[in-house]
């Protein structure tokens, strides 16, 4: 009986952990929306300066796409039970996700040696927005890459298999999110000037 208990313990767990992921993401999209919202009726104040975003955001926008490629074939090879293959590309999106952080970090480099400053007497508008912003979602590439981490400590435990790997599915699902929520946000800054 205990047994049987634990079984739909578990069963009801898996069945209502992609939902519950699916309505933190939803809320994480609206707080985004609002602050680019907040970006676009700015535009029309009289303070407001336009400048071309750094070319270090570039290549982390290239490093994000890239983790998430390889996250898709970490999911694909613990499918096929390819434990080995399966190490090496969630080894790589970790790789990627941190290019992803360190070129974060350059392109704020490159906005103050620009002159575009956070706060203070030197920032704009702008460039307050794109600090605030930005800085918003590396708080969930960081919470991302505390995912990974569980995910690649859970694999080499070998808690995953072919038929057994919600933990790195949930995992995926939540590295794609930040990563095409990275995306609309370099294409916003890019398109709205």
């Amino acid at each position: 009986m205990e047994n049987t208990l634990e079984q739909e313990y578990k069963q009801a767990k898996r069945k209502s952990a992609k939902p519950m992921l699916w309505v933190s993401m939803i809320s994480m999209t609206m707080m985004f929306a609002g602050l680019t919202s907040a970006y676009v009726v700015s535009r029309k104040r009289y303070d407001w300066v336009s400048f071309d975003l750094p070319p270090a955001f570039y290549i982390s926008t290239i490093l994000i796409v890239l983790s998430s490629i390889t996250f898709l074939l970490a999911k694909f090879f613990i499918k096929k039970d390819n434990r080995q293959l399966t190490t090496v590309f969630l080894i790589t999106t970790l790789v990627l996700g941190a290019g992803f952080v360190f070129f974060q970090f350059e392109g704020f480099k490159e906005l103050i040696n620009s002159g575009l400053f956070f706060a203070g007497e030197k920032s704009t508008v702008k460039s307050s927005f794109i600090y605030g912003i930005t800085l918003a979602h590396l708080v969930h590439i960081a919470a991302g890459i505390i995912v990974l981490l569980v995910v690649f400590y859970n694999h080499l435990t070998k808690k995953y298999t072919s038929t057994n790997f919600l933990g790195l599915e949930l995992g995926a699902i939540f590295w794609h999110f930040v990563d095409i929520l990275w995306i609309y946000l370099f294409l916003f800054f890019y398109f709205i000037r």
